[in-house]
């Protein structure tokens, strides 16, 4: 019996799973993801919650055949590390992960991706079709794309492909990245960016009346979301979201010709009426070409995870004909 492994890195979770070569789950870990001091300390953590997995599924870590990572970044892809991850504090400047996990299973099969990498490489694994040519989006705390194109998940040189939030939507650039550069997709409609998007639109009419906390502390995308179709302000917030959304969807739709394009993240999966009904309103209207499905992932939180384990399954692909 070949067992496989996920890994599921992020920056508040490290999780891991242990699979049949049919991919039914034997063992599963979750652990806080270690804030340091060093990346050396965020490594044994996800060293300490794959053993753990092992142990739940009764087996040894050098039983594993192969291993999938789905992981916060940016990466190294060379050595196989994330480096300098902009959710975790500032001691840790590299996260080695790669290697690490191959020593520990005794397997060169070990395959790193960004976590939007290993969304669509989970949502083609377990697609009906398994369609060669897929994007996920995710529209979270940020905003990022995994793209399969001609049955090839893109990565880029560095590991680094799909970062899509940070596409210029509004050339006039009114507001600022998380990264420190104006106009990106991520700065408008993420769930971290959509409080001062509120505010800016307030500032722009302020004859909007609304109820939102705008100068609250405490003041979040949520509150947004919940004064739908009861708040002046809200209602236009989520209408021009739709907009920044629309436009950063039909963009990657040009760019990759997807035949699916599947939305996860926090703010896509709580809010799809909202959210995703008014994209794929609005991009049947603006693509010059064939307007792929667009659906929302049935695995929620679990399709990094899943899509870690789909890799380990398929070297790297999400492909089922590599089973």
């Amino acid at each position: 019996m070949d067992y496989y492994a996920g890994v599921d890195l992020g920056a508040t979770n490290v999780r891991a799973v242990v699979a049949e070569d049919d991919g039914t789950t034997l063992g599963v870990s979750r652990r806080s993801t270690p804030r340091g001091p060093t990346g050396i300390d965020v490594t044994e953590g996800v060293l300490r919650t794959l053993r753990e997995a092992c142990g739940d599924a009764g087996i040894a870590p050098t039983e594993i055949v192969a291993a999938g990572i789905g992981s916060i970044g940016p990466f190294d892809l060379a050595e196989g590390a994330v480096i300098d991850p902009a959710n975790l504090p500032d001691s840790i400047d590299r996260i080695p992960l790669t290697g690490p996990i191959s020593k520990l299973i005794d397997s060169d099969e070990v395959y790193l991706h960004n976590d939007t990498n290993a969304g669509v490489i989970g949502e083609r694994f377990h697609a009906d079709r398994n369609p060669d040519d897929m994007v996920y989006i995710t529209i979270s705390s940020g905003v990022g794309a995994g793209v399969c194109c001609d049955g090839e998940i893109m990565s880029g040189w560095d590991g680094n492909a799909g970062e899509v939030g940070h596409c210029v939507v509004d050339p006039q650039g009114r507001l600022t990245c998380g990264c420190g550069r104006d106009g990106h997709w991520e700065a408008y409609c993420s769930g971290n960016a959509i409080p001062d998007f509120a505010r800016l639109l307030a500032e722009d009419d302020p004859t909007i009346s609304t109820n939102l906390p705008l100068e609250g502390p405490d003041f979040t995308a949520k509150d947004v979301f919940e004064l739908a179709g009861e708040d002046e302000l809200a209602d236009y917030t989520i209408e021009q979201l739709a907009h920044w959304n629309a436009i950063g969807v039909t963009n990657v739709i040009h760019s990759f010709a997807p035949i699916v394009v599947s939305f996860g993240g926090a703010v896509a999966l709580h809010n799809e009426e909202l959210v995703v009904d008014p994209i794929r309103e609005r991009v049947a209207e603006m693509v010059m070409t064939n307007v792929p499905e667009i659906t929302v992932t049935d695995m929620g939180d679990d399709v990094v995870l899943e899509g870690a384990l789909a890799s380990a399954l398929t070297g790297g692909t999400g492909d089922r004909k590599q089973l």
